[in-house]
């Protein structure tokens, strides 16, 4: 079972804090800095956007039960408070200040979500509409939704656009969109100032001074850290799931985004936020790459030759997967600075081999 951030049964709230030498509250920083909850702000996305709101300023409080999360991954300058988002109104409370939400925390495997889809409704939605009502509850403006491509599921169009047929071809993606037509209608009956982001695929790490912040799951099934964990010796292959396609090479064609242009999306997303609309917009680099192409590029970065085994086609996989993220531009002034797949690789790679190799 793969986790992400706030679950079921998560047992007693803990709380904790710590300051790091030299850091400076949010409150005496001075400009806009505001107080905002981050669910999930343990997991590979949540962690990132959490450090980049702690250096524009913000006080942050991290929601997230660490039972696929990271406690390594969490930033020491923010609060975390180790629960499930079930019991988010016992933090989000009237008085508690909070000037908006991110929300990260969800079951993410599709996979799985198709043999154990109980385990996806309860937490994706029945998690989210009891985060939703303690945003409410507690009167908090805004919220920013993490939400996935998979709403779209097989394309009829390409590039696709927001505007694109929704049809989930799995229970992860139909969880997801659930919460994006919640969001709508709380937007309209309660004035909630609401974005969803869908991502398309993130790949890449945050590095910066001392920070580093990467992708980590157990099991993996996303194809650049499985390429990486071949590269390294820790897998002897890597499959590519169906050479026969209408693509360049034969293998499928998808959509990534660097990690750090993902987490920038969320606190333009946060400004952006208007009471009384849902906005809902497209994050992807707007070029694909064959798995060919991704399995080239990891040769290159890594040194190393990768052994790949095509295997027969997986039901379901679309040929090509590419975002129009022209809305975001437009916008949100949103603009990729890391849009190479050498970028991505290269940093996942810098990651990988000194934050999981040497740890392990």
């Amino acid at each position: 079972m793969e986790w992400v951030g706030g679950v079921l049964d998560s047992g007693p709230i803990r709380r904790r804090r710590v300051i790091t030498k030299g850091h400076v509250p949010a409150g005496q920083a001075g400009g806009n800095d505001v107080k905002l909850l981050v669910t999930g702000g343990a997991g590979f996305i949540g962690s990132v956007v959490t450090r980049m709101l702690l250096d524009a300023g913000h006080q942050v409080v991290v929601l997230d039960d660490l039972r696929t999360g990271h406690r390594e991954a969490l930033a020491p300058d923010a609060t975390h408070v180790e629960a499930s988002i079930h019991d988010a109104a016992q933090i989000l409370t009237p008085d508690a200040g909070f000037d908006g939400v991110l929300h990260f925390a969800a079951l993410i495997a599709a996979g799985e979500s198709m043999v154990k889809p109980e385990l996806y409704w309860q937490t994706n939605t029945v998690g989210s509409l009891a985060l939703i009502d303690a945003v409410r509850a507690a009167g908090v403006p805004r919220m920013v939704f993490s939400s996935t491509a998979a709403v779209y599921g097989n394309p009829t169009e390409l590039p696709i656009t927001e505007t694109a047929v929704k049809a989930p071809t799995n229970t992860y993606g139909a969880t997801k969109l659930a919460v994006d037509l919640a969001l709508t209608s709380e937007a309209i009956a309660h004035g909630l100032a609401a974005v969803s982001l869908r991502y398309f695929n993130v790949a890449g790490a945050h590095l910066t001074g001392d920070i580093a912040l990467g992708e980590r799951h157990d099991p993996e099934t996303h194809l650049i850290p499985i390429a990486l964990e071949v590269a390294a010796g820790r897998r002897e292959k890597l499959q590519l799931f169906g050479d026969d396609y209408p693509t360049v090479d034969g293998t499928c064609v998808r959509d990534y985004i660097h990690v750090a242009d993902l987490a920038r999306a969320h606190l333009l997303a946060l400004d952006a936020a208007t009471p009384g609309q849902h906005r809902i917009y497209n994050l992807g680099n707007g070029n694909g790459f064959t798995n060919r192409q991704v399995v080239d590029v990891v040769r290159e970065v890594t040194g190393h030759q990768l052994p790949v085994e095509v295997a027969p086609r997986r039901e379901g996989d679309p040929a090509e997967l590419v975002a129009s993220s022209a809305l975001a531009r437009d916008e949100l002034g949103w603009v990729p600075q890391k849009p190479t797949l050498h970028d991505m690789v290269g940093d996942a790679w810098a990651f990988y081999r000194t934050h999981v190799l040497e740890q392990s």
